[in-house]
């Protein structure tokens, strides 16, 4: 099992109310909602191995170089990511308390947590489950050997399991192609533009008919008519963003991840400072159902 990190934690910043706090007054509801999330997952898909994946670097200078508008609406006026104020301080505070259970975490210095989670899983020879609210790692789902992301877009308890035949019943797509037509389609949550005048209908109908965007590009290139009407003036115009932007949608199958321990911990690896840490931040009472939830799996 595979975390999208900020996916979750950005999700239980927003899901439970700030007012849940350390004695201090820092507040914790990430942090508790993030462990409570983990813990749910533990019970319900009993994973043999768990790494939560890390965003080292949340707007790659290789994506922003392929297309400026990558994320800049995200940027904060300090340069960064925009990040609530009450978020900022429990992101420490989560990594220490993972550390102390002794799940592993895993980034690259220079790469997002997708690509992160794209070169793990496109590595793998066993299972891989993938769990995020974030669509774009639709693409790296496949069926053999499966590789399933647990779409948690509402809610970690009415989470889909979308494999490749999920992900072409819900866009009319390959099972693969999400990327590609996420490409023709945009995707303002990252400052995708999309090709001006491609829906999600003509995406689908394209990256259907000629299988990929490469597919589609060469087809484009060699004078192929069979393009719907209208739509190839419309990529056409639109060619210098067709060259660009798969490098910013596909998530990296290559970057450097360190090898790691990520069995699923039995007991933790830390457990005076974990006690600790449950009494400093106010989070015995996740931390007992995450290690009840752990203990059930052994």
């Amino acid at each position: 099992m595979l975390l999208d990190s900020a996916s979750l934690y950005f999700r239980a910043f927003h899901g439970v109310p700030e007012s849940v706090t350390a004695p201090d007054g820092t507040p914790v509801n990430a942090v508790r909602g993030f462990l409570d999330m983990v813990a749910f997952l533990v019970r319900q898909r009993r994973p043999d191995r768990l790494t939560a994946c890390l965003d080292l670097d949340w707007r790659p200078r290789f994506r922003v170089e392929a297309l400026p508008s990558y994320k800049a609406h995200r940027v904060s006026p300090r340069g960064g990511e925009t990040v609530p104020d009450g978020l900022v301080p429990q992101v420490p505070i989560l990594l220490d308390v993972l550390a102390a259970l002794g799940v592993a975490t895993a980034g690259a210095e220079g790469f997002e947590a997708d690509d992160v989670i794209g070169t793990v899983a496109a590595a793998s020879t066993e299972p891989v489950e993938v769990v995020s609210g974030d669509r774009d790692l639709m693409q790296v789902v496949r069926d053999d050997p499966p590789v399933r992301l647990l779409y948690i877009g509402r809610g970690v308890r009415n989470l889909e399991v979308m494999d490749e035949a999920k992900v072409t019943a819900k866009y009319g797509i390959p099972g693969r192609g999400y990327a590609d037509f996420a490409v023709l389609r945009g995707d303002p949550s990252d400052g995708l533009p999309g090709v001006p005048g491609i829906g999600e209908k003509s995406a689908s109908a394209l990256i259907s008919r000629f299988g990929s965007l490469d597919g589609l590009v060469a087809a484009l290139d060699a004078g192929d008519t069979g393009f719907p009407a209208g739509a190839r003036t419309k990529l056409v115009a639109a060619r210098d963003y067709l060259a660009a932007a798969p490098a910013v949608a596909r998530v990296r199958t290559d970057v450097p991840v360190t090898e790691l321990d990520d069995r699923l911990p039995t007991e933790p690896a830390d457990p005076d400072r974990l006690v600790r840490l449950g009494e400093q931040w106010n989070l015995d009472s996740p931390l007992n159902r995450l290690l009840s939830a752990l203990a059930a799996v052994r």
